[in-house]
């Protein structure tokens, strides 16, 4: 089974952003959504994640429709980094990381023995047990997310969507939370991440879906997807792919912006004849 959309119109305010949308995310792979800013990219995550009610069409888990499951089984279906969040004030990142577990909690709402154990191994993998007694609204922004990262995994759901994951996050950092994706598959889960790095969604990425203005233009794997054509029409730049030398796997290198004809030539601010005088 896996996640899929059928003819799903979606949007914001009555404004459709998502047209006519049909597409199945494959079960226990990595597939990244790309596309340029403005591409509807989030907004698929947000249907998904039941944040925003699709005006028309389906989406689906499992073969069930993603409103037919109740909150509570919802949450141990789904988890969603989303890609802003509301900083609690006054808790410490260790209490934040718990509320990861709230779907398995008892009547009394306490963390037992096993969700105690399961908050300290994924406070381990992000890196964020050497700040467990620190308040999360004193955190720098790639301190927080490695937190809000935490708390996500910590909910152990077999669907994990990733709405930006690496903002705020320094490179080593980033390139460490790549890796836990692949853990999390590698484990079993299906995990859908926006991605704007197109070298990262090819390194570390199963399948890619590419959507420009809330359409589907292309779908499958990364050196399926990631041609010249693609890149050209979707991109508007003039690349080519490559094979990474170190992973093997496809890379994109940029020969041109195309913006280069559109940019205006600034005048001269004056201040170069100033010195010069």
């Amino acid at each position: 089974m896996a996640l899929s959309v059928k003819n799903l119109k979606a949007g914001y305010g009555g404004a459709v952003a998502i047209r006519n949308l049909t597409t199945t995310i494959p079960e226990g792979r990595i597939t990244a959504l790309i596309g340029p800013n403005g591409s509807c990219k989030s907004t698929l995550l947000k249907t998904l994640a039941r944040l925003l009610p699709p005006m028309a069409g389906e989406a689906t888990v499992d073969g069930q429709s993603i409103y037919g499951l109740n909150a509570r089984a919802f949450s141990r279906k789904l988890s969603l980094l989303p890609q802003h969040q509301l900083v609690p004030e006054g808790i410490t990142v260790r209490t934040l990381v718990g509320y990861g577990r709230s779907p398995y909690l008892n009547l009394w709402g306490s963390l037992g023995k096993a969700d105690r154990e399961i908050v300290d191994r994924v406070m381990a993998a992000t890196h964020t047990d050497i700040i467990a007694d620190r308040r999360v609204d004193q955190l720098s922004g790639g301190q927080q997310q490695r937190a809000f990262l935490a708390m996500t995994l910590a909910q152990e759901t077999p669907y994990l969507l990733l709405d930006e994951p690496t903002t705020y996050l320094d490179l080593n950092h980033q390139v460490a939370l790549m890796e836990m994706m692949a853990q999390q598959r590698d484990r079993g889960a299906t995990v859908v991440a926006v991605l704007h790095d197109l070298n990262q969604a090819a390194r570390y990425c199963d399948h890619l879906i590419v959507l420009k203005e809330g359409e589907l233009m292309g779908e499958g794997s990364p050196k399926e997807v990631l041609t010249a054509e693609m890149l050209a029409k979707v991109f508007k730049v003039d690349a080519a792919q490559h094979v990474c030398p170190e992973s093997g796997r496809p890379m994109v290198v940029v020969k041109d912006s195309g913006l280069t004809e559109q940019m205006v030539t600034l005048p001269d601010p004056g201040w170069k004849k100033e010195e010069a005088a």
